[in-house]
């Protein structure tokens, strides 16, 4: 996987996008400057590697501090989740804030993962034995595309996208 193959490139250019969105819906929030920063992040990272540019320096590290902020914002959703008593961990209620960021930051950790994953495999620093797992990375995210835009779609136009104040 020298270069990045049309599956991943597409996967990454849809994960943009959507954490384009995400991130220009964040200014109304009360922590905003958490929540636009990661996605931004986020969506600058899948759009440099979606549009085929090779992974540099820079953009792995801010694939790591993204990734770092992401975990930094999912245990601060949990803990305030559990202090408060709102949804629940494994609730999937997307009419709740808390489950809504706790998805959104846990999309933007997968996402890094595999971006920074490939970004090891574009480079050559993998075993012999583990480029067996190259295809993991693609279908990683596919799989992140369908999870994220089929929630999307489940909140937007079946739930009419209603949230609980």
């Amino acid at each position: 996987m020298a270069t990045p193959t049309k599956l991943f490139s597409l996967c990454s250019l849809l994960m943009a996008s959507l954490f384009a969105l995400s991130s220009s819906v964040q200014f109304d929030d009360p922590d905003w400057y958490f929540w636009f920063p990661l996605y931004a992040a986020a969506c600058g990272v899948n759009l440099i590697n979606g549009v085929g540019v090779l992974p540099s320096k820079p953009i792995n590290k801010i694939a790591k501090a993204a990734q770092w902020l992401g975990v930094f914002l999912f245990f601060k959703v949990v803990v305030e989740d559990s202090v408060y008593g709102i949804a629940g961990f494994w609730s999937l209620d997307l009419k709740e804030r808390v489950v809504r960021e706790k998805f959104g930051s846990g999309l933007v950790v997968n996402s890094m993962y595999l971006q920074l994953k490939a970004a090891s495999v574009q480079k050559g620093h993998v075993k012999r034995k583990e480029k067996k797992g190259t295809k993991y990375v693609e279908c990683g995210m596919a799989i992140l595309v369908v999870v994220s835009y089929g929630m999307s779609f489940v909140f937007f136009v079946l739930q009419k996208g209603e949230v609980k104040s």
